[in-house]
């Protein structure tokens, strides 16, 4: 059977041609069947293993859609938003607006981006101008519905690009109140690499009789991807990433961290090591990631550390390795962290480093992707032998008393049979002889007498004057109350 090309999709001249100049000749499995589904109006909640080309899926038949109503005039009324894109992080949403400036360059339409930590006068400006197409993160959005920068009500056609990572990692309360400002006839397309089922319950609330498309099983790793994990004790995580970089003569990899400040410390280490490394995470300037991430592309640094900001649309063109420093919590982050290598037919590596505390987190991701992921000790980082055994999986354990030499069973001594217990009889005590009292030597006979009570001295008797003296003081002044005391 003849492999499907581009022309069968019936895209219009102008779309045809560029995707001609792109070097695109056959559609991938999610757009030969989204793209028509899309031309034909309908809802749309399509799942396809990262780097399979969701991006032309919707852009392509959105930008036909518009095609019609596309005007050369330089007036703004005559660009209003038409079809809006949202997507959880800025690297997606700067690659998605550059696909669709890709695409529709032989269309008179406009389109532009906006997203936070970046100049909004400038955004403004652009806006102003007017765009049919607007590419944007939730929370920068809603700042222009605010300072009313941007009008939404002719917007037709609503897509979420990453939809679990939008509904699932708090942003569902800005897309509803997005939503709300947007016209109520409208088209709604979700893409997304993974869709876990409570976030496919809450999107087909949010759809109205949705085609679904589902390329690969749902939450599926690339199959171009060769995952190994290497079992390391915590504290030697950052040596060994280091000696797996410098022995193996790496040259491009993207290392995922699970904190900001645990990517700049990790970045900040391997410089020390003289290994080339950049972070880029979200408390960065906009400006610093994308010299970042350019300058990764370029083959001027050697190791990107990156926060899940950067899982979700980063493309990089060829990357051999994807190493996971922290092992993600959620195991669909693990899906798209190693869905930025194996793109396009290439093939790629996902390592991952786990420490004995992370072996909950692993066996979810093994779970979920549905292989077992091959256990590989490097010597000198292995943790202690108390949790070798349980880092390297049943297996090991299995083979380790497979190959134990059996231990020789001591001979235990024979015991009697019991029998009818027969009555103690007493045994007759000899006296045991009193041993003489040793003598104490004499000593002092003041201390060994006994105590004699003798006489107490007899008191002096007292002399009359004193006596007489001592009665008149001691007799109470009572006469002193009861009005005076006798003159003498």
């Amino acid at each position: 059977m003849a492999s499907p090309s581009f022309d069968q999709l019936d895209l219009i001249p102008p779309l045809s041609q560029a995707v001609r100049e792109l070097g695109y000749e056959q559609p991938t499995p999610v757009q030969e069947q989204a793209i028509p589904l899309v031309l034909a109006g309908r809802d749309l909640m399509a799942g396809a293993q990262t780097g399979t080309g969701k991006t032309a899926a919707f852009a392509l038949p959105i930008l036909q859609r518009l095609a019609p109503q596309a005007s050369t005039s330089a007036s703004p009324a005559r660009h209003p938003v038409r079809a809006l894109v949202l997507t959880p992080t800025r690297e997606l949403a700067i690659q998605v607006e550059q696909s669709f400036k890709e695409y529709g360059k032989h269309l008179p339409l406009r389109s532009t981006v906006v997203y936070g930590g970046a100049d909004m006068d400038a955004q403004i400006r652009e806006l102003r101008r007017g765009v049919e197409v607007l590419v944007a993160t939730p929370g920068r959005l809603l700042d222009h519905v605010q300072s009313k920068t941007v009008m939404l009500n002719q917007v037709g056609i609503l897509t979420l690009d990453e939809a679990d990572r939008m509904l699932d990692m708090g942003f569902l309360p800005d897309i509803r109140r997005i939503i709300a400002l947007l016209p109520k006839e409208r088209q709604n397309l979700l893409f997304s690499a993974t869709f876990p089922d409570e976030i496919r319950n809450l999107v087909k609330s949010l759809l109205r009789n949705p085609a679904e498309v589902q390329i690969a099983a749902r939450n599926a790793a690339a199959e171009l991807v060769t995952h190994v994990v290497h079992p390391v004790a915590r504290e030697k995580k950052r040596e060994l990433l280091a000696y797996l970089i410098q022995t193996r003569g790496l040259t491009q990899v993207l290392v995922f961290c699970g904190t900001r400040i645990g990517a700049n410390r990790l970045a900040h280490q391997l410089r020390k090591d003289r290994i080339h490394a950049d972070a880029i995470h979200g408390d960065k300037s906009q400006a610093e990631r994308l010299e970042a991430l350019e300058n990764f592309k370029a083959g001027k640094t050697t190791v990107l550390v990156a926060t899940d900001v950067a899982s979700r649309g980063l493309d990089i063109e060829g990357l051999p390795q994807v190493i996971n420093f922290d092992i993600p919590h959620s195991p669909e982050d693990y899906v798209h962290r190693i869905g930025r290598t194996g793109r396009a037919g290439l093939t790629g590596e996902a390592i991952s480093l786990v420490a004995p505390p992370d072996m909950e987190a692993l066996a979810a991701i093994e779970r979920l992707i549905k292989k077992k992921i091959d256990r590989v000790l490097v010597p000198g980082f292995q943790p202690d032998g108390g949790t070798v055994a349980t880092l390297m999986g049943r297996e090991a354990r299995g083979a380790s008393r497979r190959t134990e030499a059996p231990r020789p069973m001591a001979p235990r001594p024979m015991e009697p049979r019991p029998t009818e217990p027969r009555p103690m009889e007493p045994r007759p005590m000899a006296p045991r002889p009193m041993a003489p009292k040793p003598q104490r030597p004499q000593g002092d006979p003041i201390f060994s007498r006994p105590y004699e009570p003798g006489a107490a001295p007899a008191a002096p008797a007292p002399k009359p004057e004193e006596t007489t003296q001592q009665s008149k003081r001691r007799q109470p002044q009572v006469a002193a109350l009861l009005g005076g005391l006798k003159r003498a």
